[in-house]
């Protein structure tokens, strides 16, 4: 009998890979999909759920951003359990060096293309009255918005599951070991096979012997990040500081060197503040970067402190107590590309290392796969 509906394969539950088995399903095809968890419990989950187009680089970075938060958007409509609220974000100066730095960034084309302006205290705080600090200014992009990272993957499957329960099957407890022409096989020896094959492992992207002779092009990433117990106001936008402009590449253009030198635990962990209110109320802060493997098993003290006093400082309060804390790997591409997009075997293509971009980036990633495997829109 002949197959008249054409069928994917999608190893991996993420943000990533759930995506794909979204776009392929909208696409109208079958999907298999196949992860080692029975629920997403990497990088995926452990993030603030930012959708962050202000800090993309210009061209295709900034494209693929824009295109995601359409689609988050769009899509949130319909699934409301993303929890995709258009919240815009503020980063915050609280110094004269800092306010200088970012009046003038907010003078570059690079702000005008984010539509990026700069505030003076009194509108920083009419945009979020939660920021009660002794603060400089700070940059408002009003494209930014905020997803729940917890929810967002089970709600697009849930939502799968809803409306095309005969086109989409989940299969938890499938390690993918190897792959052939247009298949996958998983540890219990079992083959499945597709029309389209899309592998997005995330940092798990050197376990296939035919994704080994990419991995010189990725690396992984550790991150520390933490929650508080639910605060007591509505905080009305997304939340970073001046340091945050060192890590993010829209701020290139920027004179980031009159920053000066960070101190010495944040220089030490690569830290930034960033900080998103969950719809709970509790507060998700961070974040740190380390880059040379093998990472600390451990979780360190000291940036949760620095990120705790500086996120006080700036909302001019004391927070909440912290009510978890934890650590997350994602793979990064080594030259700056949005993400690895590779034909590792015939009609099988591995898709990782969108950095953290992921959920920023996701929806427009697995599009631009579909787009380079030929399935039309």
């Amino acid at each position: 009998m002949t197959r008249t509906t054409p069928k994917a394969i999608v190893v991996g539950a993420g943000i990533v890979g759930t995506w794909h088995a979204f776009e392929l399903l909208e696409a109208g095809f079958s999907v298999d999909h196949l992860d080692i968890d029975s629920a997403p419990v990497g990088a995926s989950v452990r993030n603030f759920g930012l959708v962050w187009v202000s800090g993309r680089r210009s061209g295709t970075e900034l494209d693929v951003a824009r295109r995601a938060r359409a689609r988050w958007e769009e899509v949130a409509a319909r699934v409301p359990g993303i929890g995709f609220r258009p919240a815009g974000s503020l980063t915050v100066a609280t110094t004269k060096t800092e306010r200088a730095v970012m009046e003038k960034f907010a003078r570059c084309p690079d702000a005008a293309e984010r539509s990026i302006v700069f505030l003076e205290p009194d509108e920083v705080r009419t945009r979020n009255p939660v920021v009660r600090g002794e603060i400089a200014g700070a940059l408002f992009c009003a494209a930014d918005a905020v997803v729940e990272p917890r929810n967002a993957p089970h709600a697009l499957r849930d939502h799968i599951v809803a409306h095309a329960p005969e086109r989409y099957r989940f299969h938890p407890g499938r390690r993918v070991t190897d792959t052939a022409p247009g298949a996958v096989r998983d540890a219990s020896g079992d083959r499945w096979e597709g029309d389209v094959v899309i592998v997005a492992t995330g940092a798990a992207h050197d376990h296939l012997p035919a994704a080994l002779p990419l991995v010189s092009r990725l690396r992984r990433v550790r991150l520390q990040m933490f929650e508080t117990a639910p605060y007591p106001e509505k905080l009305t936008t997304a939340l970073a500081d001046a340091d945050s402009m060192r890590y993010y590449p829209a701020y290139e253009a920027a004179p980031r060197h009159e920053l000066g030198e960070q101190n010495e635990v944040a220089a030490q962990h690569r830290l930034q503040l960033l900080l998103v209110q969950r719809l709970d109320g509790g507060l998700t802060i961070g974040d740190t970067h380390a880059y040379d493997e093998p990472f600390d098993f451990a979780l360190s003290e000291a940036p949760t402190d620095e990120l705790l006093a500086r996120a006080g400082l700036i909302l001019g309060d004391a927070l909440p107590p912290v009510r978890r804390r934890w650590e997350g790997v994602y793979a990064e591409c080594t030259d700056g590309a949005v993400c690895l997009r590779e034909q590792i075997d015939d009609r099988v293509w591995l898709v990782t290392g969108p950095g953290g971009r992921g959920m920023t980036c996701s929806p427009a990633i697995a599009r631009d796969t579909l787009d380079a495997v030929g399935v039309a829109a």
